[in-house]
């Protein structure tokens, strides 16, 4: 009997066979991951609750951060009061930059930070008009509420959620007008809508933080004289980091207290922390 000679066919490799190739292309993958240990945890963006004094020079300090570290800073701005509320009710962020202390206070006795926190910078106030106003702001706040008319109006923020209105009703009460501006009273949430109204012609004058009203986007608009230091309390501005904060929010406030951070504070009108 002839032998038999089996040849194999010139076809398909099985289907069972054709995973290989995905198999290999997902090994390298995991062996590339595994090269790269920590990559994936990296954390990237920071969230943090800042002020609305805070506007511009964060503008510029987290654009240079980002640059410099690739690390993006995320800003939720707003009254420190309604922040601090917001914190304790479980806002996500990991920072909270204060215009003042006592709302940085509540929070570390409230046990959500993990210290005291840190003063970055100290406040100043600004009498503003708006760019065109023809009363006598060169002369000073006295001067200005007695050239308001029926009808005119006067801003400032909210004292119960704004340390820039607790400053701004200490000066007027020091100098006996607030009961005088008390009738032409517009009330911002914050300072940055207290700065909006007199720069949109809303008010014909107002007390603002001098960071906002020394800022370009603000100064095109109006006109502003700062307001002498001791007239109030001193608006010593203060940070702290909150419980599970990320190292790259730790670096971040490390980079604030920088001298490199501190020079645009200065920059930007604040006085740096005693």
């Amino acid at each position: 009997m002839q032998k038999m000679h089996y040849v194999m066919p010139d076809r398909k490799w099985p289907r069972a066979l054709k995973p290989r190739r995905a198999c290999l292309a997902m090994a390298a993958v995991c062996c590339l991951s595994l090269a790269m240990p920590g990559q994936a945890e990296t954390v990237k963006v920071v969230k943090i609750a800042a002020a609305s004094n805070l506007k511009f020079v964060l503008a510029d300090l987290t654009s240079q951060y980002k640059q410099q570290t690739g690390v993006q800073v995320d800003v939720n701005l707003g009254a420190s009061g309604n922040l601090a509320r917001q914190v304790m009710q479980g806002l996500p962020v990991e920072q909270f930059i204060s215009a003042d202390e006592a709302w940085v206070g509540q929070l570390v006795r409230s046990g959500r930070t993990l210290d005291d926190g840190q003063r970055y910078a100290t406040g100043r106030l600004a009498l503003v008009v708006p760019k065109n106003s023809a009363l006598p702001w060169r002369q000073g706040l006295a001067a200005v509420a007695n050239a308001l008319k029926p009808g005119d109006k006067f801003a400032w923020a909210n004292p119960a959620l704004a340390p820039y209105g607790v400053a701004a009703e200490q000066v007027m009460q020091r100098l006996g007008l607030l009961g005088q501006l008390a009738s032409h009273k517009v009330m911002g949430d914050n300072i940055g809508q207290t700065t909006q109204f007199v720069a949109t012609g809303a008010a014909q004058a107002g007390i603002t933080a001098l960071s906002l009203a020394a800022a370009p986007a603000i100064a095109l608009s109006v006109q502003a004289l700062p307001l002498p230091e001791t007239g109030h309390t001193p608006l010593h501005q203060r940070m702290v980091l909150l419980k599970g904060a990320s190292p790259a929010a730790v670096a971040w406030q490390q980079y604030l207290l920088s001298p490199q951070a501190q020079a645009l504070f200065v920059r930007h009108g604040y006085a740096l922390p005693q």
